[in-house]
């Protein structure tokens, strides 16, 4: 049974107003990959952002461009421009998926070239498999996970996520754990780890063009205690400009809200 304070944590989430309206929470079991929760609209594909990281992760160790947590150590360049100091420094595997440095991901990509990379997002099934980047810029390689041409949606990143887990993806079982031990994690109460990636974008008008005032955020992974381990996705559609990067918002909610989620579970 249920108790009354998880109740009221899932009363608050499918009844209060718009701002909630707009946030999917999908929480599946790992090993049988039936679906917990369900709150909001879970269907709907947008761009992955950074938590296509956890693909490239695949990837990059499935093809031996990376080969640990630390390697390789790639020195910041003046011509990736990074808008974020944090981002201008050596970055390693582990810094890349912890501060979701997006020039790593891009180096990694043109490491595996455009005909490889394609090939592997096919062969994951990942989202809508399209990389063709922004109409018109021959820049799938680089920027089609960057609120472009890639798309998924919650219910896909679960299935997704439960693939990795259970090594059920078409790539080396040693690449799989890899990827999956490089994920941030968070201490949640209850006894729970959290380990997941966030994810922030733009929303698109109905021209095709970024909307700068309104952001999507994701936080998507898997909390474990013991043996149980529960995979889940949150996405956050509408998020306005001026409170934050929306896939922190994401994150730091869930991560509050996942015990009460799970209770009885």
């Amino acid at each position: 049974m249920r108790t009354m304070r998880a109740a009221l944590v899932l009363g608050l989430l499918v009844l209060s107003g718009p701002a909630l309206a707009r946030t999917c929470t999908l929480i599946a079991d790992a090993e049988t990959g039936r679906l917990l929760q369900r709150i909001g609209e879970c269907g709907m594909r947008v761009s992955p952002a950074s938590t296509f990281k956890i693909a490239l992760a695949v990837m990059g160790y499935d093809s031996g461009y990376l080969k640990g947590p630390h390697d390789p150590a790639l020195p910041y360049r003046q011509e990736y421009a990074a808008p974020m100091e944090g981002w201008r420094k050596t970055t390693d595997p582990t810094a890349w998926m912890r501060d979701s440095v997006v020039w790593y991901s891009q180096e990694l990509t043109r490491a595996l070239g455009q005909e490889r990379f394609a090939n592997y997002v096919e062969r994951l099934a990942y989202g809508n498999r399209n990389v063709t980047g922004d109409p018109g810029r021959d820049n799938g390689l680089t920027h089609a996970w960057l609120s472009s041409s890639l798309r998924i949606s919650p219910l896909e990143q679960v299935v997704f996520l439960r693939k990795l887990l259970r090594h059920e993806l078409p790539v080396s079982p040693q690449a799989m754990d890899a990827a999956a031990a490089l994920l941030p994690t968070f201490a949640a109460d209850d006894g729970w780890t959290v380990h997941g990636k966030t994810g922030t974008g733009l929303r698109m008008t109905v021209s095709g063009k970024r909307d700068r005032n309104r952001q999507f955020g994701w936080f998507v992974g898997w909390a474990s205690r013991g043996e149980d381990r529960f995979i889940f996705a949150r996405l956050v559609t509408d998020h306005p400009r001026g409170k934050g990067p929306a896939g922190f918002h994401a994150r730091d909610t869930l991560v509050d809200e996942l015990p009460e989620l799970l209770d009885g579970y």
